[in-house]
């Protein structure tokens, strides 16, 4: 048996050297039955919240600094996901601001004992780096290094941009 742990790339540290390959992270958690609603379904406020972990991490990854959430948006619920099933959620940085990370997030429901895997929700995270005293600090810019973290890079800006106006900020 392999040790997968071994594969995966180690936290980097090198400003000039951040990927959003190196920011990548991905959680597994098994829906039990203080984590449902009467329906049996995942609660959305349980799913967030560890959305909101998985996303921390790949900020903190990326940038190797204490970081808060700044904004949630676009979140869509597309399918429900049932009590025992297993939820895998990844997410990574898109972009990376002057003190802010945008970070793409995917949750997907497992069925164990069928095999079928789905997706069944979308968002964006924002997270500022902060120091000690919870100040905010600038961030390392990030590596695209595929046409499609290019294209994520490039649509993240039009993204901040709406947040922005959204907030009444500059």
């Amino acid at each position: 048996m392999t040790n997968r742990f071994e594969e995966t790339r180690p936290v980097e540290t090198n400003p000039k050297n951040k990927t959003v390959a190196g920011s990548r992270v991905r959680m597994n958690e098994l829906v039990m039955p203080n984590d449902t609603n009467p329906l049996g379904n995942l609660m959305g406020g349980k799913l967030l919240m560890w959305m909101d972990i998985c996303s921390a991490i790949s900020a903190q990854r990326h940038c190797n600094r204490l970081v808060v959430t700044v904004s949630v948006d676009s979140v869509e619920f597309m399918s429900a996901i049932k009590l025992g099933e297993v939820v895998v959620i990844e997410g990574e940085v898109t972009r990376a601001f002057n003190t802010s990370m945008e970070i793409a997030m995917q949750a997907w429901a497992e069925n164990m004992r069928t095999g079928e895997r789905r997706l069944c929700t979308t968002s964006y995270y924002t997270f500022v780096a902060v120091d000690g005293d919870g100040k905010p600090v600038p961030v390392p810019p990030i590596q695209p290094e595929t046409d499609y973290e290019r294209t994520r890079y490039e649509q993240a800006a039009m993204r901040r941009e709406n947040r922005l106006k959204l907030s009444h900020k500059p």
